[in-house]
């Protein structure tokens, strides 16, 4: 075993202790965010975060045989099902919802009722789609004509449903809604907008809104993670070199815009306030890690090796900085994760999908092949 393989043994052998910790403490609670208390939330079941500790134990079930995860993980998509039938809030993130559940519950272990619900939800993901935009429509209430980059990340459920199903329907939307992005949504530099909004009767684009990042012209982290990881799933799902090469644009500006130690600020145009430090957002750094892992490999040799060395110091500064190996009663496994910092919510804390993202990269340099996303 070379060096580099006893690194990532030593990593795994580090999640899988903290998975067990997090087992006994979080249960079968709906996670989001774990504050300055190292305690994980609860959130409603239909929470956007819902699919993330779930598809965390299903990971480490893939790679360890323990059964035990497997049980704490089997009924989360039969739970998130149930909600259709009553008064809910799923909206562009069922993906987020039933790929880390449903898709690879039935990739793993051939379940059919995993496969029924995954569709379920790939065809409600589906009827969102704004023929006139070209676009799938964002949460819900007043604002029809919405569209985010986070929903780049679920149209792997359609792209799953096309080939499970045999239906082109699925996939056809799926990619008129990543050619909406790299038109609107994809600067010139490789940039990211957060949110777009259009007139959900003509489709023109009305303008360019700051939502989670700093302003309407800056560059969120997580948003351009979320873009070069769901533009990297695009091409490998349609082998269309237009996806690679704008996910490819995006990672180039992620990566040289990294700060030294190769953690994202939350923002990469934020100023720092009254002297404050920029905060950063560990999420937004192993959602890029796990994603420039995917693009390294549909990428020829020796240009890939360069995203998957840049992965690599990304997870490896997240390990040995913002790791909680050695605070055992913190639920989290990223601390300074950063969530919405505009509105002062959930800066520098544990969040779940950092914490999945986390696992889901360093599963893959441990040979873990069972995509999720």
């Amino acid at each position: 075993m070379n060096l580099l393989n006893e690194v990532n043994k030593d990593v795994w052998d580090q999640i899988k202790s903290k998975a067990d910790q997090m087992l006994a403490s979080i249960g079968d609670k709906s996670p989001h965010v774990a504050g300055t208390n190292g305690i994980y939330d609860d959130m409603r079941i239909d929470w956007w975060t819902s699919g993330f500790w779930p598809g965390m134990l299903w990971i480490v079930y893939d790679m360890t045989g323990d059964e035990k995860y497997k049980e704490a993980a089997w009924n989360w998509d039969e739970r998130l099902s149930e909600r259709f039938l009553e008064n809910n809030y799923y909206d562009h993130d069922v993906g987020f919802h039933f790929l880390p559940t449903a898709v690879i519950k039935y990739k793993l272990t051939g379940d059919a009722d995993a496969a029924r619900r995954a569709l379920f939800a790939a065809n409600f993901l589906a009827g969102r789609f704004n023929t006139k935009g070209s676009f799938i429509r964002a949460w819900n209430g007043d604002m029809l004509g919405w569209s985010i980059i986070d929903t780049m990340m679920n149209l792997s459920l359609l792209f799953w449903a096309s080939e499970e199903s045999g239906d082109p329907r699925f996939s056809h939307i799926a990619k008129a809604h990543a050619d909406m992005v790299m038109k609107q949504f994809v600067r010139e530099d490789g940039s990211v907008h957060h949110i777009i909004r259009f007139d959900p009767e003509t489709g023109d684009r009305a303008e360019a809104i700051g939502g989670q990042g700093a302003a309407p012209d800056s560059a969120w982290s997580r948003g351009a993670a979320w873009a070069l990881y769901g533009l990297t799933n695009t091409y490998r799902y349609t082998e269309d070199p237009a996806y690679l090469d704008t996910a490819q644009r995006v990672a180039n500006f992620f990566i040289s815009s990294l700060p030294e130690d190769s953690v994202p600020h939350w923002d990469f145009r934020a100023e720092s306030e009254e002297g404050e430090k920029i905060p950063r957002d560990s999420s937004a750094g192993a959602i890029a890690a796990s994603g420039l892992l995917e693009l390294a490999e549909v990428l020829p040799e020796p240009e890939g090796r360069i995203y998957a060395t840049v992965a690599k110091r990304i997870l490896s500064s997240l390990r040995d900085h913002y790791g909680t190996w050695n605070l055992p009663e913190h639920e989290g496994i990223l601390l300074e994760g950063t969530g919405h910092k505009p509105a002062g919510q959930n800066v520098n804390v544990s969040l779940i999908y950092g914490d999945y993202f986390y696992v889901e990269a360093s599963a893959k340099l441990n040979g873990w092949k069972h995509r999720i996303f």
